[in-house]
Protein backbone atom coordinates (compact mmCIF):
# COMPACT_ATOMS: atom_id res chain seq x y z
CA UNK A 1 0.00 0.00 0.00
CA UNK A 2 1.12 3.12 -1.02
CA UNK A 3 0.96 6.81 0.45
CA UNK A 4 -0.09 9.17 -2.23
CA UNK A 5 2.31 12.69 -2.39
CA UNK A 6 0.77 15.53 -4.07
CA UNK A 7 3.80 18.52 -4.49
CA UNK A 8 3.27 21.94 -5.94
CA UNK A 9 5.91 24.13 -7.50
CA UNK A 10 5.51 27.29 -6.10
CA UNK A 11 7.26 29.11 -9.13
CA UNK A 12 4.95 27.28 -11.52
CA UNK A 13 1.88 26.60 -9.49
CA UNK A 14 1.86 23.19 -11.02
CA UNK A 15 0.86 19.92 -9.13
CA UNK A 16 3.04 16.92 -9.29
CA UNK A 17 1.40 13.91 -8.10
CA UNK A 18 3.63 10.74 -7.47
CA UNK A 19 3.37 8.19 -5.03
CA UNK A 20 6.20 7.76 -1.83
CA UNK A 21 7.57 5.10 -0.38
CA UNK A 22 5.04 2.58 1.45
CA UNK A 23 4.95 3.57 5.35
CA UNK A 24 4.35 -0.38 5.67
CA UNK A 25 7.73 -1.31 3.76
CA UNK A 26 9.71 -0.40 6.51
CA UNK A 27 9.51 -1.82 10.36
CA UNK A 28 7.94 -0.16 12.76
CA UNK A 29 8.04 -0.27 16.53
CA UNK A 30 6.47 3.12 18.51
CA UNK A 31 8.84 4.56 20.65
CA UNK A 32 7.56 6.94 23.87
CA UNK A 33 10.84 7.73 25.15
CA UNK A 34 12.11 4.72 25.93
CA UNK A 35 15.60 4.20 25.13
CA UNK A 36 15.02 0.18 23.96
CA UNK A 37 12.91 0.93 21.08
CA UNK A 38 13.85 2.30 18.13
CA UNK A 39 11.20 3.68 15.35
CA UNK A 40 12.56 3.44 11.48
CA UNK A 41 10.43 5.43 8.83
CA UNK A 42 11.30 6.17 5.04
CA UNK A 43 12.49 9.43 3.34
CA UNK A 44 14.19 11.07 0.73
CA UNK A 45 17.26 11.58 2.09
CA UNK A 46 19.54 14.51 0.23
CA UNK A 47 23.40 14.21 1.12
CA UNK A 48 24.42 17.32 -0.40
CA UNK A 49 24.16 20.09 -2.28
CA UNK A 50 22.53 19.70 -5.73
CA UNK A 51 22.44 15.83 -5.70
CA UNK A 52 19.43 13.83 -6.22
CA UNK A 53 17.58 12.55 -3.39
CA UNK A 54 17.95 8.92 -2.15
CA UNK A 55 15.04 7.11 -0.60
CA UNK A 56 16.29 5.59 2.52
CA UNK A 57 15.29 3.56 5.64
CA UNK A 58 15.69 6.52 8.64
CA UNK A 59 15.88 5.45 12.44
CA UNK A 60 14.14 7.94 14.79
CA UNK A 61 15.21 8.41 18.39
CA UNK A 62 12.66 8.12 21.00
CA UNK A 63 9.28 10.71 20.87
CA UNK A 64 9.84 13.82 23.01
CA UNK A 65 7.84 14.38 25.57
CA UNK A 66 5.98 17.48 23.96
CA UNK A 67 6.22 15.57 19.99
CA UNK A 68 3.77 14.58 18.16
CA UNK A 69 4.14 11.71 15.12
CA UNK A 70 2.09 11.86 11.93
CA UNK A 71 2.52 9.92 9.09
CA UNK A 72 2.77 12.05 5.99
CA UNK A 73 -0.59 11.99 3.46
CA UNK A 74 0.62 15.09 0.70
CA UNK A 75 3.35 17.22 0.91
CA UNK A 76 3.56 20.62 -0.82
CA UNK A 77 6.86 21.01 -2.85
CA UNK A 78 7.59 24.92 -2.13
CA UNK A 79 10.62 27.02 -3.78
CA UNK A 80 12.58 27.00 -0.34
CA UNK A 81 12.93 23.50 -0.82
CA UNK A 82 14.79 24.02 -3.74
CA UNK A 83 16.55 26.78 -1.98
CA UNK A 84 18.14 24.56 0.27
CA UNK A 85 18.44 21.66 -1.97
CA UNK A 86 20.78 23.76 -4.13
CA UNK A 87 22.12 25.61 -0.56
CA UNK A 88 21.05 29.35 -2.52
CA UNK A 89 21.43 30.65 0.74
CA UNK A 90 24.78 29.36 1.56
CA UNK A 91 23.31 27.83 5.17
CA UNK A 92 22.04 24.33 3.96
CA UNK A 93 22.63 21.50 6.43
CA UNK A 94 23.26 17.90 4.65
CA UNK A 95 21.87 15.10 4.83
CA UNK A 96 19.05 16.77 4.73
CA UNK A 97 15.30 15.64 4.29
CA UNK A 98 13.23 18.42 3.04
CA UNK A 99 9.33 19.14 2.34
CA UNK A 100 7.68 21.58 4.71
CA UNK A 101 3.76 21.98 3.64
CA UNK A 102 2.40 18.64 5.13
CA UNK A 103 -1.01 17.25 5.87
CA UNK A 104 -1.23 13.96 7.39
CA UNK A 105 -2.80 12.21 10.41
CA UNK A 106 -1.29 11.77 14.23
CA UNK A 107 0.29 8.69 14.67
CA UNK A 108 1.75 9.23 18.18
CA UNK A 109 2.18 11.53 20.82
CA UNK A 110 4.31 12.09 23.42
CA UNK A 111 2.84 12.08 27.24
CA UNK A 112 2.59 16.38 27.88
CA UNK A 113 1.69 16.40 24.05
CA UNK A 114 -1.75 19.00 24.18
CA UNK A 115 -4.86 19.38 21.95
CA UNK A 116 -4.42 16.25 20.00
CA UNK A 117 -5.61 12.87 19.61
CA UNK A 118 -4.58 9.67 17.32
CA UNK A 119 -5.91 9.82 14.36
CA UNK A 120 -6.43 13.41 13.98
CA UNK A 121 -5.90 15.64 10.87
CA UNK A 122 -3.50 18.03 11.03
CA UNK A 123 -0.85 19.90 8.72
CA UNK A 124 3.37 21.20 9.95
CA UNK A 125 4.52 24.23 7.85
CA UNK A 126 8.36 25.83 8.30
CA UNK A 127 8.52 25.93 12.11
CA UNK A 128 8.63 22.79 14.02
CA UNK A 129 8.86 23.45 17.42
CA UNK A 130 10.44 26.66 19.44
CA UNK A 131 11.63 27.35 23.21
CA UNK A 132 7.39 27.71 24.56
CA UNK A 133 8.99 29.88 27.38
CA UNK A 134 10.80 32.97 26.37
CA UNK A 135 9.40 36.58 25.50
CA UNK A 136 8.45 35.76 21.66
CA UNK A 137 6.99 32.39 22.69
CA UNK A 138 4.81 33.71 25.84
CA UNK A 139 3.79 36.71 23.63
CA UNK A 140 2.22 34.95 20.86
CA UNK A 141 4.99 35.57 18.25
CA UNK A 142 6.15 31.60 18.37
CA UNK A 143 7.25 32.56 14.37
CA UNK A 144 9.82 35.15 16.20
CA UNK A 145 11.33 32.39 18.45
CA UNK A 146 15.29 32.40 18.27
CA UNK A 147 14.99 29.15 19.24
CA UNK A 148 12.61 28.47 16.75
CA UNK A 149 13.30 24.80 14.70
CA UNK A 150 12.75 25.50 11.47
CA UNK A 151 11.26 22.18 9.53
CA UNK A 152 14.15 21.45 7.02
CA UNK A 153 17.00 22.80 9.03
CA UNK A 154 18.61 20.03 11.38
CA UNK A 155 15.28 18.31 11.35
CA UNK A 156 14.05 15.53 9.50
CA UNK A 157 10.85 17.03 7.12
CA UNK A 158 8.37 16.11 4.97
CA UNK A 159 9.06 14.34 1.61
CA UNK A 160 9.08 10.97 4.35
CA UNK A 161 6.35 8.48 5.06
CA UNK A 162 6.50 10.62 9.12
CA UNK A 163 6.94 13.63 10.19
CA UNK A 164 7.62 14.40 14.12
CA UNK A 165 7.29 18.42 15.65
CA UNK A 166 6.38 19.90 18.52
CA UNK A 167 2.28 19.70 19.64
CA UNK A 168 2.10 23.46 19.25
CA UNK A 169 3.40 23.41 15.92
CA UNK A 170 0.96 20.51 14.61
CA UNK A 171 -1.84 22.19 13.34
CA UNK A 172 -5.15 20.88 13.50
CA UNK A 173 -7.11 20.97 10.27
CA UNK A 174 -11.08 20.74 9.73
CA UNK A 175 -11.94 17.48 8.01
CA UNK A 176 -14.06 19.74 5.08
CA UNK A 177 -10.78 20.87 3.69
CA UNK A 178 -9.31 19.38 0.70
CA UNK A 179 -6.38 17.76 2.01
CA UNK A 180 -4.44 17.47 -1.27
CA UNK A 181 -4.24 21.25 -1.80
CA UNK A 182 -4.10 22.53 2.22
CA UNK A 183 -0.17 22.05 2.28
CA UNK A 184 0.86 25.47 0.60
CA UNK A 185 -1.58 27.39 2.97
CA UNK A 186 1.23 26.23 5.86
CA UNK A 187 4.02 28.09 4.08
CA UNK A 188 3.13 30.57 1.43
CA UNK A 189 -0.30 30.48 2.67
CA UNK A 190 0.34 32.13 6.18
CA UNK A 191 3.14 33.78 4.69
CA UNK A 192 0.88 36.42 2.78
CA UNK A 193 -1.81 36.26 4.89
CA UNK A 194 -0.17 37.89 8.04
CA UNK A 195 0.90 41.09 6.30
CA UNK A 196 -2.98 41.30 5.17
CA UNK A 197 -4.44 40.59 8.34
CA UNK A 198 -2.39 43.20 10.00
CA UNK A 199 -1.84 46.12 7.68
CA UNK A 200 -4.45 46.21 4.66
CA UNK A 201 -8.74 46.75 5.39
CA UNK A 202 -11.51 45.78 2.64
CA UNK A 203 -11.09 48.96 1.59
CA UNK A 204 -7.21 49.46 1.40
CA UNK A 205 -5.97 48.98 -2.17
CA UNK A 206 -3.00 46.43 -2.32
CA UNK A 207 -0.68 45.34 -4.88
CA UNK A 208 0.76 41.49 -5.24
CA UNK A 209 4.17 41.67 -7.06
CA UNK A 210 4.79 37.92 -8.54
CA UNK A 211 1.48 35.37 -9.59
CA UNK A 212 3.56 32.30 -8.35
CA UNK A 213 2.75 30.01 -5.47
CA UNK A 214 2.53 32.92 -2.64
CA UNK A 215 1.47 35.68 -4.67
CA UNK A 216 -1.68 33.52 -6.06
CA UNK A 217 -2.75 32.68 -2.72
CA UNK A 218 -2.15 36.74 -1.52
CA UNK A 219 -4.39 37.70 -4.62
CA UNK A 220 -7.07 35.40 -3.34
CA UNK A 221 -6.88 36.31 0.16
CA UNK A 222 -6.79 40.47 -0.91
CA UNK A 223 -9.95 39.77 -3.17
CA UNK A 224 -12.04 37.83 -0.24
CA UNK A 225 -11.04 40.51 2.23
CA UNK A 226 -12.82 42.81 -0.05
CA UNK A 227 -9.55 44.95 -0.81
CA UNK A 228 -8.96 46.49 -4.58
CA UNK A 229 -6.03 44.34 -6.00
CA UNK A 230 -3.57 44.97 -8.41
CA UNK A 231 -1.33 42.22 -9.83
CA UNK A 232 2.02 42.90 -10.73
CA UNK A 233 3.78 39.47 -13.26
CA UNK A 234 6.44 39.86 -15.33
CA UNK A 235 4.40 37.22 -17.38
CA UNK A 236 2.05 38.60 -20.05
CA UNK A 237 0.79 35.06 -20.42
CA UNK A 238 -0.60 35.13 -16.65
CA UNK A 239 -2.74 38.23 -16.74
CA UNK A 240 -5.85 36.42 -17.45
CA UNK A 241 -5.12 34.15 -14.58
CA UNK A 242 -4.25 36.69 -12.27
CA UNK A 243 -7.78 38.19 -12.69
CA UNK A 244 -9.32 35.08 -12.62
CA UNK A 245 -7.49 34.89 -8.73
CA UNK A 246 -9.48 37.55 -8.17
CA UNK A 247 -7.29 40.87 -8.90
CA UNK A 248 -9.10 43.93 -10.02
CA UNK A 249 -6.09 45.44 -12.47
CA UNK A 250 -3.34 43.65 -13.72
CA UNK A 251 0.46 45.36 -14.74
CA UNK A 252 3.45 44.42 -16.06
CA UNK A 253 6.27 44.20 -13.33
CA UNK A 254 8.77 44.99 -15.89
CA UNK A 255 6.91 47.79 -17.30
CA UNK A 256 8.46 51.02 -15.20
CA UNK A 257 6.32 53.44 -17.04
CA UNK A 258 3.22 51.77 -16.19
CA UNK A 259 4.23 51.45 -12.63
CA UNK A 260 5.20 55.54 -12.64
CA UNK A 261 1.79 55.95 -13.29
CA UNK A 262 0.45 54.65 -10.18
CA UNK A 263 2.49 56.88 -7.99
CA UNK A 264 1.05 57.55 -4.56
CA UNK A 265 -1.72 54.34 -5.24
CA UNK A 266 -1.04 51.71 -2.88
CA UNK A 267 -2.00 50.84 0.93
CA UNK A 268 0.10 48.11 0.49
CA UNK A 269 2.42 46.41 -1.42
CA UNK A 270 3.43 43.05 -0.68
CA UNK A 271 6.84 41.53 -2.87
CA UNK A 272 6.77 37.97 -3.53
CA UNK A 273 9.46 37.60 -5.64
CA UNK A 274 13.28 37.05 -5.80
CA UNK A 275 13.99 39.18 -8.47
CA UNK A 276 15.50 42.44 -9.50
CA UNK A 277 12.33 45.04 -10.39
CA UNK A 278 11.99 48.82 -10.61
CA UNK A 279 12.06 49.42 -6.77
CA UNK A 280 12.07 52.82 -7.24
CA UNK A 281 8.75 53.08 -9.26
CA UNK A 282 7.43 50.53 -6.82
CA UNK A 283 8.43 52.47 -3.51
CA UNK A 284 6.78 55.86 -5.40
CA UNK A 285 3.65 53.74 -5.73
CA UNK A 286 2.66 53.81 -2.23
CA UNK A 287 0.09 55.84 -0.95
CA UNK A 288 1.54 58.06 2.10
CA UNK A 289 1.60 56.11 5.18
CA UNK A 290 1.42 53.18 2.85
CA UNK A 291 3.78 50.04 3.46
CA UNK A 292 6.04 47.58 1.43
CA UNK A 293 6.23 44.11 2.78
CA UNK A 294 8.96 41.73 1.43
CA UNK A 295 8.25 37.86 1.65
CA UNK A 296 10.61 36.54 -1.12
CA UNK A 297 13.79 35.81 -0.78
CA UNK A 298 15.42 38.41 -2.32
CA UNK A 299 18.98 37.11 -3.11
CA UNK A 300 20.67 41.44 -3.50
CA UNK A 301 20.16 44.38 -1.57
CA UNK A 302 17.37 46.32 -2.42
CA UNK A 303 18.20 49.76 -3.78
CA UNK A 304 15.84 52.14 -2.41
CA UNK A 305 16.78 56.18 -2.89
CA UNK A 306 15.98 58.18 0.11
CA UNK A 307 14.03 61.41 -1.73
Amino acid sequence: MTTPTQTRDKSAGGLIQKQSASASAAPSVRSFGTRDTTTYYQAWVTKSAKQPMVLETVDLEPLGAEDVEVAVEYCGLCHSDLSVLNNDWGTSQFPAILGHEVTGRVMALGPNARGLKVGQRVGIGWISGSCMHGHQCLSGNHNLCPEAQLTIFGHRGGFATHIRAHWAWTIPLPETLNFAEAGPLLCGGVTVFAPLTMYAKPTSRVGIIGIGGLGHMAVKFAAAYGCDVTAFTSSESKFDEAKGFGANHVVSSKDSAAIRKLASSFDLLISTVNAKLDWDAMVGALAPNGRLHVVGAVLEPIPVAAF
